[in-house]
């Protein structure tokens, strides 16, 4: 059974930092390309920031030079070190895997970690 388990989300004020986890089992952990997402009430999911299988990075506009996206394939975990809050980074954040497997996409989603930034 795969799952993705993340981490660290909270309250927070602007300016400060946190750092989400996101542990994953049951898969292969360093074939996966990862990602972390963000949904905010009444708005799509969209993307925050990937890191490839080989550790190759990107980042959404809004966010680069903020957040840094890193992976452990030793802990099987990736992790997202948010500084310099904005109350516009408030959003659960979803951690993401995929990888293709010849015609199949397998991916998979976390639950989501609720981040709130007060201003």
């Amino acid at each position: 059974q795969v799952q993705l388990v993340e981490s660290g989300g909270g309250l927070v004020q602007a300016g400060w930092s946190l750092r989400l986890s996101c542990a994953a089992s049951g898969i292969i952990f360093s074939i996966y390309h990862m990602g972390w997402y963000r949904q905010a009430p009444g708005k799509q999911r969209e993307l925050v920031a990937t890191i490839t299988s080989g550790g190759s990075t990107n980042y959404a506009d809004s966010v680069k030079g903020r957040f840094t996206v890193a992976r452990d394939n030793a802990k099987n975990t990736v992790y997202l070190q948010m500084n310099t809050l904005r109350p516009e980074d408030t959003a659960v954040y979803y951690c993401h895997a995929v990888r293709n497997a010849g015609p199949v996409v397998q991916e998979y989603w976390g639950q989501g970690t609720q981040v709130t930034v007060s201003s």
